[in-house]
């Protein structure tokens, strides 16, 4: 086709989008959804496009195989692979077997028909095409980078994977995976394999590779196979976003040499400092160059590394002189052979192709390529064949096209461009001056004749447009910038016009003043009152006598410089005007000057001669309406235009279906159709040096250059040409509604490569335009602004583009969502008959149909009426003539026309359309009427109250008050509120809200209208506050106490939960509420609670903030220490789920205990004085625990044990010893009584380890109170060591022995005798039990106890000698008198339970008798009741207690005697026997038989004595059994 062509970009973030066929004839490029191919056999040429994707291409990569260089194949994001042939540009074939889009592809080099694929799941597909067979792997659920095969073993594949790992795979039938190559920490851009097989080629590595020697020979992922190749192995090069290249062995399966990037000077980039870009690391080998690898860099600088060098100095960079480079980073490169030359081919971010002499190093050519849709296209008239494009990927091209050694010297200009480059226009003197507009509204000039190197930016004005700008024209300046001298103005100023409808004139000396809006001049000018039209298109008259303003509605003005004095306006077009043309002046014939070529959205061109306008001037604008030439052929919107500066009365334009047209204008005749692009024209220019060549741009991001000779073609496509061309550009992508790509860093398969910036590119960030199919553009409103199209992409519809970008965009005058360059399309009404809006209901339907009756009625009606007017006139009743026509009310008096009016009423009523009814009747002036009815039957609006206050005061007030009770029956309640408070009633409103439990809304209510002092708000308080407790909201109740001024109340309801937090929160608010009291009741509940989750730190910080519990704090504290004891001392025994918090105190272990506690209370608490000791008693002393049974909760023993205790320290240390000691005691017998006997054992040894002496000596000898305290402890300490003893027997043979046939009751095994430590004063009959569980019981724990002895250490070394000696000590236990106390109190309890039996069965059979109805009588009295319960025993039991026989039954009065007698025997005791508890006498003797041969005998026969002379039938039998 003779086409050359400044192609679209290669795509970004691809491992491989470009490759060089083997030929080295091709080379191809992924450019969008096409693949660009360029002959570089020569100089770099524009070959053609593969086309047939419909979605962004990820990879392409061309054969390989000897015979089959023309064979290439492509995957895309519409989930297909092709196979291409480049010789003629079409399909062989196409298969889509992934699920996902692919990411990586590779033609492998080995087997001439096999496609490997992977995709961002990880899935790998190898497509065999000849025998169209396939197989899939998944060896990593892993996203797929890059993926290679290998040039030496035709079965493996090289992977690289999004976070770094590189897997190699044999696709065999094996399917294995031969290695994991980890060492990569982030994605892997690039792999290659070294073209030549084996590893031992290069010497200089020999060392990293012998420095892991136990590495050799390993295998790390399965074995490898047999083939030769595979054996001597192959090096596989691997770069990676890491800045780092790494060397892998693939028979040692790993790394052998790390390459890092260098930090390169970059040189020559003309890039924006402030870019960040993301870096990208690509990598190849060249073939037959086993030591040398070529890489990017940091920017875009290309390094050669010399593998056989040392590490610091491996690398070369490319390109030596000045601007060689690429200006930012490079994606793929790839190398052939062709003749005598090794060419490396680069693509990169700067939208440039190079071609590298791999001998040289340097750059041989270098081919530019377009981002976005070509927008503009200008010729320099100073510079001639300079040609300027303006592109929507923000950047001016500037392309000399008569440099003779480089056809492709462009040079690129981006500063302070942010946006679509969419107007450009020469200065037509000055060299170098090029004015540019952008999709933002910004209008700037460029030199072009700085260096490349310092590149400076534009002079930018200070007048921006709204929107995006359409065309510039360089004319003669208007007012107000004419003035005297001539010397002080610019020969000619810049025009601006843009989508907003203005056209600004900018002063190019002053570019930071303000610019003029012509309008204004035209105005004042032309004394024009009316709207003016939005003007799209702006064209001087290359003399600069007459100006051409096109406008949005279709016409063109004509205005005489330089007061813009209006001429004539042609009305020709309907549509927005889009390009506007005056014929060049140089021609032979100078009447074709006044020739004016006009495009718009219609597709016709028209051309208008005004030569007779001009020259005929009259004082009144003219208006024209035909035609000079008509240019019909066409079949879209026209775009652009330009004439030929070679010919006379030569046309080209552009066109949005797809082709530019010549036109021979005088002859009206089509001369030639160019139909290269693959998408619509924007912009067209004819080449001012070669009068056979023409230079289009599109929006497929090419300009091409074509010549009209070689067309074959010579008018645009019609009919079925026009559908082709239709489907070939339908194949662009589709827009995608709504489906947002994934951000750059996600993926490489999901980035557009040319539209798509890195994300951190805020310079080209605009580029959303990815072909759209032209029939999308064209469901837009034509005759709008939005249709201008010279300079954009569709300002026809926002919807014709979609975005494959998802980057924020620098500016916010650009939409993320990337919209098209549009004008504001004015919203027409839709014309679809399903958005046709419903048609309102007639208010007078009756009166309607009358008057849509036949001819013949409505004719009758005429008469009818004049009739009636004329009785009128003769003062009759009309109202009789018209009782049929009740329409005729309309155009007769006022009482008829109410009858009309209450007739339609009444209709619409029947119907139901009561608000039609209101409407009339307020018409009418009823509206009182409506008002009584409405409220009637519940139909009140807020329409009809609003109305009602013109009926007056007090009926708007009862309509308000109707309303409201309306509200309440439909619940509606705060509406209702609200409409009672507009009429006042702010009591009432008030009291519905609360009535119906709206108390919040209420509370506003009242709080924004009341006093503050208003019961009513306190009422609302207390009242939500109740509610809010009933349904357990507590915090929201508090919260309404306070706001009550009830801080009590709101204590109280928060402690209502009784959980830690909200017994803290209340006590807190007890204490800012000055209810210290309270606040310190509530704190130690808090902690109590505190305690029992074993959190001594929380439970001391609660406390610390009262004085008045300092006493607890002293509890607490030797609570803690207790249980660091007890937890010590038995570790295993006391697990918990939950760990305890203790204090990190520092301990006095060598101290008692309670000396310990004093220590940590002064030490720690500040406990100095002995005031504060004395005080702290008294707040101990005045709190009295309940005394503990065996339902006492351990924990609660434990801390009222610790009151005790404290209480002891505290006497202990103010030196009141007989407190002490009754302290002390108090707190053993209450874990006593607790049935607690282990906890008892312990608080003796902890306390009193050294047994009472210590303290007996300290007492008042003739304080028969302490003393008698001091027994009684003395006997509990003497009992423990008894039990102690009795558990833990001595390990010499006899003590087994005695073991095994006596057993041991197990502490942990509540035993009989244990009972009876619990109950404290055992009954007789509980007695009874004890012998038996004793004597049997016991037996069945043999094995328990001698586990005990063989386990227990303390044993271990006390012998016999010294258990007698400490047995003698329990002599304590044997005390006559405190037996025969115990005996005369278990005489005492034994009757009183008898007589509670005997009252118990009275009742029973009284109430018998009252339910019995038969008559039966039975004998109710107390001694035939007291006999039968007294037989019972004897029936039951064989083995009978001599007492027991000789029982009689006893009466009612012999028991009241025993009781008696009992009491009075008991009062003969002492009082200091009583008071204090002694451990059970009788007990302790058994115990002391049962030790047997371990007790010394006297204790034995006093023992024995003391059984005999108090003991029961029970405790003599079990003293005979132990005995024998």
């Amino acid at each position: 086709m003779g086409v050359r062509a400044l192609p679209a970009s290669p795509n970004w973030y691809s491992s491989r989008c470009s490759d060089a066929s083997s030929d080295g004839r091709l080379f191809g490029f992924a450019a969008r959804h096409r693949i660009c191919l360029l002959d570089v056999s020569a100089a770099p040429a524009f070959y053609g496009e593969l086309i047939g994707h419909t979605d962004r291409i990820s990879g392409f990569a061309f054969c390989h195989c000897p015979g089959q260089s023309n064979l290439c194949a492509s995957s895309s994001d519409d989930g297909s692979v092709k196979i291409w042939d480049s010789g003629t540009l079409s399909p062989v074939l196409e298969y889509s077997l992934h699920q996902n889009a692919i990411s990586a592809l590779h033609w492998s080099p080995l087997v001439k028909d096999l496609i490997v694929s992977g995709d961002e799941k990880g899935v790998i597909v190898c497509y065999w095409h000849n025998r169209s067979d396939s197989q899939q792997f998944f060896p990593e659920p892993r996203t797929v980078f890059c993926l290679t095969c290998s040039p030496h073993h035709e079965n493996l594949v090289a992977i690289g994977y999004k976070d770094g790992m590189v897997v190699i795979i044999d696709i065999s039938r094996k399917r294995e995976v031969v290695h994991r190559l980890r060492g990569h920490e982030d994605e892997i851009h690039c792999l290659a394999w070294c073209p030549v097989p084996g590893e031992e080629r290069l010497p200089a590595w020999q060392d990293e590779l012998q420095a892991a020697p136990s590495e050799e020979g390993k295998v790390p992922n399965g074995d490898l196979t047999q083939d030769t190749a595979t054996k001597k192995g192959c090096y596989l090069a691997s770069g990676s976003k890491d800045q780092t290249i790494r060397i892998w062995s693939c028979t040692r399966g790993r790394s052998v040499v790390t390459l890092k990037l260098p930090p390169t000077k970059r040189r020559g980039g003309a890039v924006d400092p402030a870019v960040k870009e993301r870096i990208w690391l690509t990598v190849h080998w060249p073939a037959g160059r086993p030591s040398d690898i070529v890489s990017s860099g940091f920017g875009g600088e290309l390094l050669l590394w010399n593998l056989t060098l040392p590490v610091k100095r491996k690398w070369t960079l490319l390109g030596s002189s000045e601007g060689q480079n690429h200006s930012r980073i490079v994606f793929n490169l790839s190398s052939v052979k062709h003749q005598d030359r090794e060419l490396l081919f680069s693509i990169s971010m700067d939208r440039d192709v190079k071609c590298w002499d791999l001998s040289t190093l340097e750059c041989s050519w270098t081919m530019p390529s377009l981002g976005g849709f070509v927008y503009s296209l200008a010729f320099s008239p100073v510079d001639t064949g300079c040609l300027a494009i303006g592109v929507g990927d923000s950047m001016i091209r500037v392309w000399n096209t008569l440099s003779v050694n480089n056809i492709y010297d462009v040079k690129t200009f981006w500063q302070s461009i942010k946006s679509k480059v969419t107007a450009l226009s020469w200065h037509p003197t000055k060299e170098g001056s090029l004015a540019f507009g952008t999709d933002d509204g910004k209008v700037g000039i460029f030199d072009t004749l700085s260096s490349s190197a310092k590149n400076k930016p534009p002079q930018i004005s200070s007048t921006y447009h709204k929107k995006t700008v359409y065309t510039l024209a360089w004319g003669p300046p208007t007012p107000p910038l004419i003035s005297g001298e001539e010397s002080e103005q610019p020969s000619v100023t810049l025009y601006s016009c843009a989508g907003e409808g203005i056209v600004f004139q900018h002063n190019p000396w002053k570019l930071n003043g303000e610019a003029n809006d012509i309008n204004k001049v035209i105005r004042d000018t032309n004394s024009i009152k009316h709207k003016l039209p939005a003007r799209t298109e702006i064209s001087w008259k290359p003399d600069g006598k007459l100006l051409a303003l096109g406008n949005e509605d279709g016409s063109i003005e004509i205005f005489q410089a330089p007061n813009l004095k209006l001429l004539c306006t042609i009305q020709q077009h309907h549509k927005l005007i889009n390009a506007i043309r005056w014929h060049h002046e140089h021609g032979t014939q100078p009447e074709l000057s006044y020739l004016i070529a006009s495009g718009s959205i219609n597709a016709t061109i028209y051309v208008h001669n005004l030569k007779n306008v001009v020259e005929n001037s009259s004082e009144n604008p003219l208006t024209i309406t035909e035609p000079f030439r008509t240019l019909a052929g066409h079949t879209a919107k026209i775009t652009s235009l330009s004439w030929s500066p070679h010919h006379e009365g030569r046309l080209v334009s552009a066109c949005y279906d797809g082709t530019a047209q010549v036109w021979d204008v005088m002859k009206e005749e089509p001369l030639c159709n160019y139909r290269g692009h693959q998408g619509r024209l924007l912009s067209v220019q004819w080449s001012p040096v070669d009068s056979d060549c023409v230079y289009t741009g599109a929006d497929d991001f090419s300009v091409h250059k074509w010549h009209i000779s070689k067309q074959e073609h010579t008018r645009p496509p019609q009919g079925k040409k026009s559908i082709e061309l239709e489907k070939k550009r339908s194949i662009q992508p589709k827009v995608k509604a709504k489906k947002k790509k994934k951000p750059v860093g996600k993926s490489p398969g999901k980035q557009d490569a040319n539209d798509a910036m890195n994300g951190d590119d805020s310079m080209k960030e605009m580029l959303e335009e990815n072909g759209v199919s032209d029939h999308e553009g064209e469901k837009a409103q034509e005759a709008e602004l939005a249709d201008k199209v010279s300079v954009t992409v569709s300002r026809d519809t926002s919807s014709s583009e979609c975005d494959y970008s998802s980057f924020s965009l620098p500016k916010p005058s650009v939409t993320q969502k990337a919209a098209p360059v549009k004008k504001d399309p004015p919203k027409e009404k839709p014309t679809d008959a399903s958005l046709k809006k419903k048609k309102p209901r007639s208010i007078l339907p009756l009166s309607t149909i009358m008057h849509h009756r036949s001819k013949e009625d409505l004719h009758q009606d005429c008469l009818r009426l004049a009739a009636c007017l004329k009785t009128k006139d003769n003062n009759e009743d009309v109202s009789s003539d018209l009782k049929d026509c009740i329409h005729l009310g309309l155009f007769t008096d006022r009482d008829s026309l109410h009858k009309m009016i209450d007739m339609e009423g009444k209709h619409h009523l029947e119907n139901g359309h009561a608000e039609l009814f209101q409407q009339l009747m307020l018409w009418k002036g009823d509206m009182k009427g409506v008002l009584q009815a409405a409220a009637e039957r519940g139909e009140l609006t807020d329409q009809l109250v609003a109305m009602s206050p013109m009926v007056g005061y007090q009926a708007w007030v009862w309509t308000v008050e109707a309303f409201a009770k309306q509200l309440c029956f439909q619940e509606q309640y705060v509406k209702a509120a609200s409409h009672l408070l507009s009429i006042h009633k702010v009591y009432e409103a008030i009291e519905l809200l609360k009535v119906n439990n709206f108390y919040r809304e209420a509370i506003v209510m009242a709080k924004a209208r009341l006093r503050p002092e208003d019961p009513v708000l306190k009422d609302l308080y207390t009242s939500w506050a109740a509610l809010l407790e009933k349904d357990g909201h507590y915090s929201m109740a508090a919260k309404c106490y306070l706001g009550a001024s009830s801080p009590y109340d709101a204590v109280k309801v928060l402690s209502k939960k009784g959980d830690v937090t909200s017994l803290k929160t209340a006590a807190e608010l007890a204490l800012i509420s000055g209810e210290e009291e309270l606040s310190a009741t509530l704190s130690l509940r808090c902690a109590q609670d505190l305690l029992l989750s074993r959190n001594w730190v929380a439970a001391q910080e609660v406390l610390q903030q009262h004085k008045t519990l300092f006493g607890q704090r002293l509890v607490f504290c030797l609570n803690e220490l207790l249980c660091r004891c007890l937890s010590e001392k038995n570790p295993c025994e006391r697990k918990s789920p939950m760990p305890p918090c203790y204090h990190n105190w520092e301990l006095n272990r060598e101290a008692s205990f309670f000396d310990m506690v004093t220590e940590v209370w002064q030490n720690v608490l500040g406990m100095d004085t002995t005031e504060q000791a004395t005080c702290a008693q008294e707040q101990l002393r005045r709190i009295e625990h309940p005394p503990s049974t065996s339902n006492t909760h351990p924990k609660q023993v434990l801390f009222h044990v610790s009151h005790d205790l404290a209480l002891a320290a505290l006497s202990c240390h103010l030196g009141t010893w007989d407190e002490a000691v009754k302290s002390i005691l108090g707190a053993v017998t209450r874990s006593f009584d607790a049935g607690n006997f282990i906890l008892m054992q312990e608080i003796c040894s902890i306390i009193l380890p050294e047994g009472c002496d210590d303290l007996r000596d300290k007492l008042d000898s003739t304080n028969s109170q302490s003393m008698g305290a001091c027994r009684s402890l003395e006997g509990f300490v003497a009992y423990r060591l008894l039990y102690d003893l009795w558990w833990n027997p001595p390990k010499d043979s006899l003590g087994l022995q005695k073991a095994m046939l006596d057993p041991v009751p197990c502490p942990s095994e509540q035993t009989a005798l244990e009972k009876i430590c619990i109950s404290g004063d055992p009954s007789p009959e509980e007695m009874v039990q004890t012998a038996a569980e004793v004597g049997e019981n016991l037996c069945s724990t043999t094995e328990v106890p001698t586990c005990e002895t063989q386990t227990d250490s303390r044993t271990d070394s006390v012998d016999v000698v010294d258990r007698q000696s400490k047995l003698k000590g329990c002599q304590v236990l044997l005390s006559e008198e405190m037996a025969a106390l115990q005996n005369t109190q278990r005489d005492i309890a034994e009757v009183q339970e008898t007589l509670a039996e005997m009252i118990r069965q009275h009742q029973q059979q009284r109430n018998n008798l009252q339910e019995n109805t038969n008559g039966n009588t039975q004998g109710s009295n107390l001694e035939q009741s007291s006999e039968t319960e007294s037989d019972k025993p004897g029936s039951d039991s064989n083995e009978i207690n001599c007492k027991d026989e000789a029982k009689q039954p006893v009466t009612l009065p012999e028991l009241t005697k025993q009781l008696l007698k009992a009491k009075q025997k008991l009062a003969e005791f002492p009082d200091n026997l009583k008071v204090f508890p002694f451990p059970d006498v009788l007990e302790c003797c058994l115990v002391l038989l049962h030790l047997g041969s371990q007790c010394p005998p006297e204790l034995q026969e006093e023992a024995l004595a003391l059984l005999r002379k108090h003991g029961d039938g029970v405790h003599k039998k079990a003293g005979r059994s132990f005995l024998t």
